[in-house]
Formats: C-alpha cells, sequence, structure tokens
C-alpha cells in the first residue's frame, strides 16, 4: 500500500474514506468535533502512523480545492452590497488584528533568542488563522450568519490579503540577509500580476459569467451546468494564484459576483458535494503531514512554541476585540476560535525555505507547531464552552422552548413579532392550523404567556424550514423584520418548495420590489395600510364626508400601484410624475416664443379649448 500511496488507485482512495467514516462519527459522538477527527485519522494513516502514504503533500495539494470551493459558497452568501458593508471589520478590525498578533508574537520570539527575520516570518505565518478550521466550526455551530460571525469573515479576509504583502517581505528579507534568489521576481511585478488577477475575476463575474450560465441552462444538461459551475470556482482560483494570492480569495470574490445571479442556489447545489469531501480530505492531509520525529526530537521547542504562540496570539486577539467594542463574552470566543496557525503559514514557511531565510529544520518545527495549534483549536474551543458564562439564555437551555421538529401546520409563520401577532389573529378566529417558528428566545417565552405555542428555529436554514413543514404547508408567510433575512427565507422557500405559496412583510419600496421580483405571491410594507387608514381619519377630521374620503384613499392606492410598476421595469426613480408632492408645480414653458399668436382651425368646436377657457394644471 505505502508504494502504491504515492499516487491515488482505490486502495489509497478506499484508506482516505474508510478513516474519515471511522473517526469522525467517533469523535462528533464524543463531542470533540469533526475537524478533529479528520486530523487524527489523517495522523493515524499517514507516514508517522500505519504508514499507508508517504507524500501526503501530494493530496494537500488536490485537498487545498476543498477550502477554496467552502470560499466560493460563502461568497455565494455574500452580497456586494453586504461585503461592502462589512469593509470597516476587514481593513479595520481585521488589519489590527494581524497587526498586534504579529508584533507580539515577533517580540515574544526574539525574546527567547531567536532572529529578528525568523521571528518574523514565523510569527506571521502563525498569524495567519486557518479559514478551513474556523469556518468549518462556525458552520456546524450555526454562527456564520450572526454579527459574530460575520467578523470573522472580515478577519479571515484580510487573512487571505495579507498573504500578498507578506511574502515580499519575505523576498525583501532575504535581499537584505544576503540570502535572496536571483531569480526573484521584483516587488512591482507581483503587484501588477496581483491587481490584474482580480481585475480579470471581477470583469468575468461582471459581464461573462451569467450570460455563458444562461446559455448552457438553454442547451446544456446538468452535467454540463455541474461542470461550468467547478469551472468558475477553478477559473477564478486559478487566476489568483497566478496573480501570487490566495486561490481561496479568488473563489470567495467569484462567489460574491454571482451572489445576485439566478443561477445562485443551482451554483450551490452543484458544488457543495465536492466542499464536503475534499474539506474533509484537506483535514485527512493536514494531520498526516505532521512530522513526529521533529516534534519527538524538538518536543521542548515545539511544546513551548505551541503554548506561548497560541497565549501571545489570544491575549492579543481579546486586546483588539476589547478596542473595537466587543463584548468580553465575544472577545474570548474569537480569541479561542483565532490562537491557531494556519494553513497559509506552510506557503510562507516554504518561500521562507526558498529564499534561504530558513532552514528545513526550523521550517519543520515551524510547520510542526502550527499543525499542532490546530489540532488544539476545537479542544480549546470545547473547553471554552464548557466553563466560560453564557452570554444569554440559549434555545436548548431555556424553560418552555421545543425546537421545530416534525411541524405540519396548514400555514407556517415565521418570525412572530408585533406584525405576526396581528396576522396571526384572523387566521386563528378561522379554525386554521398554524405553526409558528420564532429565533428569539424571550420573545417564545414572552408569546407563551399569551396563549401562543412558537417554536424555536431559524427560518433562514433550509433545515429548519424543512423541520417546519414549509414543503407541506399550503402557505408560509415571512414575518421577520431584517430585510436581509426576509430575502434568504424567501429564496429558501421558493427555490426549494415551490408548490408553496409564501406571502412576505416588506421593510420598504425597494424590499418590495425585491419580494415581487423574487416571485413572491403577496407582499406588503408593513406600515403601508396603517398610514393609509390613518390619513383618511385625518381627512374625515378635516370635515370630509366618510365616502369621499375613502374614494381619496382609493385613488392614493391606485396611484401606489401604478408607481409600483413602473418602478418594477424603471427603477425606484420611475413613476414620481405619480407622486403628489406639497412643493409648487413649474408650468412647462417653450424655449422659443412663437411670433404670433396660435389660433384654432374650428373655433366653432373650441369648447373647453377657447382662449378664455379656465384650466386646471396637470397632475405630477
Amino acid at each position: 500500500m505505502a508504494e502504491a500511496a504515492t499516487g491515488l488507485d482505490l486502495g489509497a482512495a478506499a484508506a482516505l474514506l474508510a478513516a474519515g467514516v471511522v473517526a469522525v462519527p467517533i469523535f462528533r459522538k464524543i463531542g470533540l468535533g469533526s475537524v478533529l477527527g479528520y486530523l487524527a485519522a489523517g495522523l493515524a494513516i499517514g507516514p508517522f502512523g500505519l504508514g499507508l502514504f508517504q507524500q501526503p503533500e501530494t493530496i494537500l495539494h488536490v485537498a487545498e480545492f476543498g477550502v477554496v470551493i467552502f470560499l466560493f459558497i460563502i461568497g455565494l452568501e455574500m452580497r456586494p452590497k453586504r461585503l461592502w458593508g462589512l469593509r470597516k471589520e476587514i481593513f479595520g478590525l481585521g488589519a489590527a488584528q494581524v497587526m498586534a498578533c504579529g508584533l507580539m508574537m515577533t517580540l515574544a520570539a526574539m525574546a527567547v533568542g531567536v532572529s529578528a527575520p525568523v521571528a518574523f516570518v514565523g510569527a506571521m505565518g502563525f498569524v495567519l488563522s486557518s479559514t478551513a478550521v474556523i469556518m468549518q466550526m462556525l458552520e456546524e455551530r450555526g454562527e456564520i450568519a450572526g454579527a459574530s460571525g460575520q467578523r470573522a469573515v472580515s478577519i479571515l479576509l484580510l487573512e487571505d490579503l495579507a498573504i500578498v504583502p507578506l511574502l515580499a517581505v519575505v523576498a525583501i528579507l532575504a535581499s537584505v540577509t544576503g540570502v535572496a534568489q536571483e531569480h526573484a521576481p521584483p516587488l512591482w511585478q507581483t503587484v501588477g500580476f496581483a491587481v490584474l488577477a482580480v481585475a480579470g475575476v471581477l470583469a468575468a463575474g461582471r459581464w461573462a459569467v451569467n450570460p455563458v450560465f444562461r446559455l448552457l441552462a438553454r442547451y446544456g444538461g446538468r452535467e454540463v451546468m455541474t461542470a461550468a459551475a467547478l469551472l468558475v470556482v477553478v477559473g477564478a482560483a486559478w487566476a489568483m494564484s497566478l496573480g501570487g494570492l490566495s486561490m481561496a480569495m479568488g473563489a470567495f470574490l467569484a462567489g460574491v459576483l454571482l451572489s445576485e445571479s439566478t443561477f445562485r442556489h443551482q451554483l450551490e447545489a452543484d458544488v457543495e458535494p465536492f466542499r464536503a469531501i475534499l474539506l474533509g480530505l484537506f483535514f485527512l492531509s493536514v494531520g498526516m503531514s505532521l512530522d513526529v520525529s521533529v516534534v519527538i526530537d524538538q518536543w521542548r521547542i515545539v511544546l513551548g512554541g505551541v503554548v506561548g504562540f497560541m497565549v501571545v496570539k489570544a491575549v492579543g486577539i481579546y486586546a483588539v476585540a476589547r478596542l473595537f467594542k466587543s463584548t468580553h463574552h465575544e472577545a474570548i470566543e474569537r480569541a479561542a476560535l483565532f490562537a491557531q496557525g494556519g494553513e497559509f503559514a506552510f506557503v510562507l514557511y516554504g518561500a521562507a525555505v526558498a529564499a534561504g531565510l530558513f532552514s528545513p529544520v526550523v521550517a519543520a518545527m515551524l510547520t510542526a507547531i502550527v499543525i499542532l495549534s490546530m489540532a488544539l483549536t476545537p479542544l480549546t474551543t470545547l473547553l471554552l464552552g464548557r466553563f466560560l458564562p453564557k452570554e444569554s439564555v440559549s434555545a436548548e437551555d431555556a424553560e418552555g422552548v421545543d425546537f421545530a421538529k416534525d411541524l405540519r401546520g396548514q400555514v407556517l409563520i415565521i418570525g412572530f413579532g408585533r406584525f405576526a401577532q396581528v396576522v396571526s389573529q384572523p387566521l386563528l378566529a378561522r379554525d386554521v392550523d398554524v405553526s409558528i417558528i420564532e429565533n428569539d428566545v424571550e420573545m417564545i417565552q414572552a408569546a407563551s404567556q399569551f396563549g401562543f405555542k412558537v417554536y424555536y428555529g431559524d427560518g433562514a436554514q433550509l433545515p429548519t424550514l424543512r423541520a417546519s413543514g414549509a414543503g407541506e404547508a399550503e402557505l408560509v408567510l415571512v414575518c421577520v423584520d431584517k430585510p436581509e433575512a426576509t430575502d434568504r427565507i424567501v429564496e429558501l422557500v421558493k427555490h426549494e418548495f415551490p408548490t408553496t405559496k409564501v406571502m412576505a412583510r416588506a421593510f420598504d419600496r425597494g424590499h418590495s420590489m425585491r419580494l415581487i421580483q423574487a416571485g413572491v405571491d403577496y407582499q406588503i410594507r408593513e406600515t403601508f395600510e396603517s398610514a393609509l387608514k390613518f390619513g383618511e381619519r385625518a381627512l374625515v377630521e378635516l370635515g370630509l364626508d366618510e365616502h369621499e374620503a375613502a374614494e381619496t384613499i382609493g385613488d392614493v392606492r391606485r396611484r401606489d400601484d401604478a408607481r409600483l410598476d413602473l418602478q418594477l421595469t424603471g427603477g425606484l426613480t420611475a413613476g414620481r410624475q405619480l407622486m403628489r408632492g406639497n412643493m409648487p408645480t413649474p408650468q412647462p414653458a417653450p424655449y422659443i416664443k412663437p411670433k404670433r399668436e396660435g389660433r384654432l382651425l374650428n373655433e366653432d368646436e373650441a369648447g373647453p379649448l377657447a382662449p378664455d377657457a379656465q384650466s386646471e394644471p396637470a397632475e405630477v
């Protein structure tokens, strides 16, 4: 097996699958998580375990594609507007964490006698946390979509970007210390290639991908669509790697550019199976790469490096988090989650060896430190979860809160704030079988005091929708108060349960337009009807009789409907002439005044158009 395992024959594939199938359920059963299970399985079958594989680097290069696909899927969930909203977290919080932790760890390494160049490169490699480990753990805990999860994603994006200047710094340090390679490319060339790579991915995503997918959807088969989805991921990653950037960063950028595409759900469904398998393979290969002989021979240095780097980095992360107004609880959780090194350290240390800054032995020790820290991260977060007091009451621990499971109501209400509470009354008055889910524990407990049975569940998650009976319900009422969550729920229900009717609460006019374009069966702006009733009553109080006031409100309603129809095709500024404003309407005037007055050809039929007739200005 050892000889054959240098490639990837059927025996090697069977060994890899068996290792994951056996180890992961065991580790998840005892509460240690799937990441640690994969790492342990890789160590067991690698060159320092059973010896079934002698060249784990070969598998690692293939398995890195799992991280690439993972970032592509995350990008599909991150619309450009949403990503722009995170710019302060990416370039503020992320940059502060990288610089602060890098400086602290560099000084700590120099304090124990490590030379400045080695200390800097070793520390900065450890600063780049493992995207694969962190994203996998956030996904398992269902925290990616939350505020803390979005901040974690922002930091990881900055760390992905940081690999480019760090590689340039390695080349500069090698030149300054006199060990630079003669044929290393100049810095301007590296930066230029990186800019061209980003521009190429942006251009392809903006102008080429959607037309190609429309063509393939019409004339290609399902297998062609799957191949095209993989081509998008591979192409973006390849373009970024040519520019010296992170492949994962390229895939993420491609995902963001396609996040508003009509083919988004199709792309996600096509690449998801590859992501799950290859990401597990990545963790297996990392476990295989741990050089146990180096750990045994240099155990004092390795153990000291793991503990020292993780503690110093955790302190730096906590300090930066508190500086950026995070709570004590969130700061501690982030410190435990990010305290490890990551896969980008392998790239940086490899570049340092190639440039002559590191000896292979030093690189092997630093790599062992990083791998052990990655393995310890699930344990540290598990221990933290056991001993750190909870910031708020969770659904699992809250009294009287049940999770959504096997619900089968005729109508499913998602969200139970003040809007949904009123909506439920006419349905319950007619004995309609209603199921209600909500992700606010306090709201669920308060509703129970008024006779409502509300189940805990996040309607923006597909498993929750299935458990809540969205596929069997005749009608789904989306009553959440966050427009982004409403958009996500509507997209999932329309895509996964196309026969179910969907009604949604809209936040404003632009949100109404998005919901209509998403295919909802009915939408209403949350304040529209109440505002009309308010205005109608104001007219009555001013002296109009109720019939006249109702006619006026009917005219306002018709104008609003007509304006919305125009806006769906012409954008938010269309149909402005249908709105009444309180500014004077300017009267149109000719550009050139005629030399003589106009006259009617048939004065007998002039009627109201006669020059002395009184006329009203046109409505705006």
